[in-house]
């Protein structure tokens, strides 16, 4: 984009955004040869300069367009522009500076790489500088160039010019969380690209906070990505990432300090459009639901996946106390008529006092009777002081087969 000021200035303002060139494809107008205008649309596309000999009609253009205005901006990227002073009098100019400034909605921000003290310009000199500023903003910004020189009355002269540009966001990014029936937590990202062309996706990686340890599930063997070496995402078009989220060590000690582990993390994002043009965007901190256990909790180790029909199987049952009262607790096995599991082993069995975050384990086992995934069900936990019963029978399936 450039614009001049030529009246009652002795200098000329050039500002022109460095951006890599876009494809320039022929417009096709073609018809069949019986219809009326005959082979003349299709001798016309032959003419074209910008088509592909003997693939006139696929709109494959065989040129590079240079930008003719600053385009589309989006968040991530970076800006980089050309700031120019051209002397077109006949005469030498002193003491000429510029200084470039981008203004956004909330802060005003100098862009001149170097500190230039005036200089003097002879007749057709230029004085320049490139700028480069990566973008971290939404919407309208105006790009202001302000330009200082000395007159013919030996008085300082100046005069400004602002190049207006809207900034849009490039990528839509959805997420959704899983608490498993451990203490994982499982983070599904959703990016769309919301751009007008086609992007690649370089790296979409999860920067977990302190409390965390992230494992990402998008490759496979060989560190291969889920897919592929490539992943280009037409616009509008969108995929999916997979996170899993372990706390560590010393939150899991205590109840209370895994529910208020809150914040996962950041999702950094890194992409090129179809030119290799570079964008980098990183969400803000990611927080999630923490899941409200109550006063208990019950969480089930050692659980092996897979298990046979009319064998027998040990698995162990973590019980946390959450609230802020010991609890004197009784463990009762049910085993439902619809259950596909029957209990093996003691029930109303008395656990003894439980103090606040205090954890005791129990050893369970049950036996398949019949093939297929089922859920584990009829564990239930009786508070004696309060008479009251808590059952517990959706917390994880086992693969019989």
């Amino acid at each position: 984009m450039e614009a001049k000021e030529v009246v009652d200035h002795l200098v000329a303002l050039k500002v022109m955004r460095l951006t890599k060139p876009a494809l320039i494809s022929p417009k096709i107008v073609t018809c069949d040869f019986k219809d009326l205008p005959g082979n003349i649309l299709n001798n016309f596309l032959k003419d074209d300069a910008t088509s592909v000999v003997q693939m006139e009609t696929l709109a494959a253009g065989q040129f590079l367009l240079l930008p003719q205005s600053f385009g589309n901006i989006y968040l991530g990227e970076t800006f980089s522009c050309y700031v120019c002073v051209h002397n077109e009098t006949s005469q030498a100019v002193q003491s000429v500076s510029i200084k470039a400034d981008l203004q956004t909605s909330s802060q005003r921000i100098p862009l001149s790489t170097q500190n230039q003290s005036p200089v003097m310009l002879d007749v057709d000199e230029t004085l320049g500088d490139v700028i480069h500023h990566e973008v971290k903003d939404l919407g309208t910004h105006i790009l202001v160039c302000e330009v200082t020189y000395m007159s013919n009355y030996n008085t300082l002269a100046s005069f400004r010019k602002f190049f207006k540009f809207e900034v849009m966001k490039p990528l839509d990014v959805k997420t959704k969380f899983y608490n498993a029936e451990s203490d994982d937590v499982f983070l599904e990202a959703q990016v769309q690209n919301i751009t007008s062309g086609p992007i690649t996706l370089e790296q979409v990686s999860l920067e977990s906070s302190q409390h965390f340890i992230v494992k990402s599930l998008n490759e496979v063997e060989d560190d291969l990505s889920v897919f592929g070496y490539v992943n280009l995402l037409q616009p509008q078009e969108s995929c999916q990432y997979l996170y899993c989220l372990t706390p560590k060590e010393n939150l899991t000690k205590e109840a209370r300090l895994i529910t208020a582990a809150k914040n996962i993390g950041k999702l950094d994002i890194v992409w090129r459009s179809n030119l290799g043009e570079k964008g980098r965007l990183q969400t803000s901190q990611l927080q999630r639901i923490t899941p409200d256990y109550g006063d208990l909790r019950i969480v089930y180790e050692n659980l092996p996946s897979k298990v046979y029909v009319d064998e027998q199987f040990d698995f162990k049952c973590k019980i946390v106390n959450a609230s802020e009262r010991t609890l004197d607790l009784i463990l009762k096995l049910r085993s439902l008529q619809d259950s596909s599991l029957l209990w093996c082993g003691i029930s109303n069995r008395k656990l003894g006092p439980l103090e606040p975050g205090g954890v005791k384990y129990v050893d369970l086992s049950a036996l398949p009777i019949t093939t297929g995934l089922h859920i584990i069900t009829g564990v239930s936990l009786v508070d004696l002081f309060l008479k009251r019963t808590y059952d517990y029978d959706d917390l994880a399936s086992i693969y019989v087969c």
